[in-house]
């Protein structure tokens, strides 16, 4: 049975939007959030075992600016937990969807019932370039300014999907969030656009989960509502996945001159008055070695290792 992806996009069509190849690699303007494609999508062969994300077969019921009438309908009665997911750096639009699908399926796979979600996608036009040694630089910097640039439409998403998450909840549903790598500099540029725009606080999700985070370390320590410090106003857990093994983040800390979050967690970490534990998570994942580890996999060891997925399943379960 494939597995059904939810998604929104703020790539530039370049053709028919039932089709993986109209999403390219150019952003829409900032300020035209009613130009995001929304729709489903459908994916065939996923098989987290395997590490198989399988591919995009059918992408249906596409529209501008919101979810069509009858896909709203279908996640305010979806009858399971909502998944939020958020990718990073290197993705294709058929890389996002099908990663999506991934990690749906490798947390339903968990056994937990809590695990067990409805999956929705934000694409944001990454290059979907790998990076190559020493370093494309001009990708990664691309894909930078995209992340940045997509905090606006990211928090519009949000917006628009407010009030499906509140229905969720209502229904006895969970709602939670998964962002990787460079997606978490979109969601931290999507959190301080959130409050920007007046939208104030919020419970959107019950537990947000940032893994192998590519955006700066002290993203929790900037000034109020900025960065990542208005986060924990939206959500009722932060759960920071980090290792000091990430060689892709070790790339990244290179590059921009500042330790990442996702190498050794946020700054000032250990101090409990900024991070009281009823209201963060922090996961060391360095020393974890139940998958093969190498410069690319490292970074995606919040997917490949048993323990790690075990441990989100975990958070997502307590919540």
């Amino acid at each position: 049975m494939p597995t059904t992806v939810f998604f929104a996009s703020n790539r530039v069509l370049t053709g028919d939007p039932g089709s993986v190849t109209s999403y390219g690699p150019n952003i829409q303007p900032p300020s035209i959030s009613t130009e995001l494609t929304y729709g489903v999508a459908f994916v065939d062969g996923v098989d987290p075992k395997a590490d198989q994300p399988g591919s995009i077969t059918s992408i249906q019921d596409t529209s501008k600016g919101t979810f069509a009438p009858a896909v709203a309908g279908d996640l305010s009665n979806a009858g399971r937990n909502l998944l939020v997911f958020i990718h990073g750096f290197d993705n294709t639009f058929e890389d996002a969807i099908t990663r999506a699908a991934f990690d749906r399926e490798f947390l339903a796979a968990s056994g937990n019932p809590a695990t067990d979600t409805t999956v929705l996608a934000f694409s944001w036009p990454s290059l979907g370039k790998i990076v190559s040694f020493p370093v494309l630089d001009g990708d990664y910097r691309h894909d930078q300014k995209m992340a940045t640039l997509s905090g606006v439409h990211l928090m519009s998403f949000l917006a628009q999907i407010e009030p499906l998450l509140r229905r969720a909840c209502a229904n006895g549903c969970k709602t939670y969030l998964l962002a990787h790598s460079m997606g978490n500099l979109a969601l931290e540029n999507a959190v301080e656009n959130w409050f920007l725009h007046n939208n104030g606080n919020a419970n959107l999700f019950d537990v947000s989960i940032l893994a192998a985070a590519d955006c700066g370390f002290d993203s929790f320590g900037q000034p109020h509502l900025t960065g990542l410090n208005g986060l924990p106003l939206l959500t009722s857990l932060t759960s920071i996945y980090y290792s000091g093994e990430d060689k892709v983040l070790e790339l990244s800390r290179a590059i921009n001159g500042l330790q990442r979050l996702g190498q050794d967690g946020p700054k000032d970490r250990t101090n409990q008055t900024k991070f009281p534990p009823a209201s963060y998570r922090l996961f060391d994942a360095t020393n974890v070695n139940d998958f093969d580890r190498n410069f690319l996999t490292s970074h995606q060891y919040y997917r490949l290792s048993p323990t790690v997925r075990a441990a989100i399943a975990s958070d997502m379960a307590s919540a």
